[in-house]
């Protein structure tokens, strides 16, 4: 059996794949497999080395249901220093510059927070010293309801939420 990508060479890659419950199968030659980024380690699996986190990110974004737009929301918001369309980042995944995070931000909220499971980072805590990092922020949490229950006029939430902030300050652990 000949390569079904140059029609010369014997097919020595055989790749069979299932999607949206399709079968088919592609017969490649090792030069015709490499020029696809297809690599065959000895175990026989194939790897496709084409994929990148941009066709991840593109492929999210279009997957509809993913990006719920906003009422209010123009569809084509574009940014003012690059000219990037919402709609051509959707297709990419890519920014043209770093004044597209700015311009497309409230509507990458949803995104994030499917990929990473919430909207700000809050990266990884050494286990040494887990403790007072942990506390520091409950407090900086506590800090920010706070503020919230203040602005919405609820005096007794706010008064417990001091409380508990200066318990956790008060013990030595909260001091940065």
């Amino acid at each position: 059996m000949n390569c079904e990508e140059c029609g010369k060479k014997p097919a020595t890659v055989h790749i069979t794949k299932i999607e949206n419950g399709k079968k088919t199968d592609t017969h490649l030659c090792e030069q015709c497999s490499a020029f696809l980024n297809i690599v065959v380690p000895k175990n026989n699996i194939v790897i496709n080395t084409s994929f990148s986190v941009n066709d991840l990110l593109a492929g999210l974004l279009n997957s509809g249901g993913m990006l719920p737009i906003k009422v209010g929301f123009v569809q084509d918001v574009k940014c003012d220093i690059c000219g990037l369309t919402f709609s051509k980042f959707r297709e990419t995944g890519r920014f043209g510059c770093s004044s597209c995070y700015k311009t497309f931000g409230e509507r990458l909220n949803p995104l994030l927070k499917k990929v990473h499971g919430n909207i700000t980072h809050t990266g990884k805590v050494p286990n040494k010293a887990g403790g007072r990092i942990k506390t520091v922020r409950v407090i900086e949490r506590l800090k920010h309801e706070l503020e919230l229950a203040v602005k919405s006029e609820e005096y007794e939430k706010a008064a417990q939420l001091r409380d508990k902030i200066k318990e956790l300050s008060g013990s030595g652990r909260g001091d940065a």
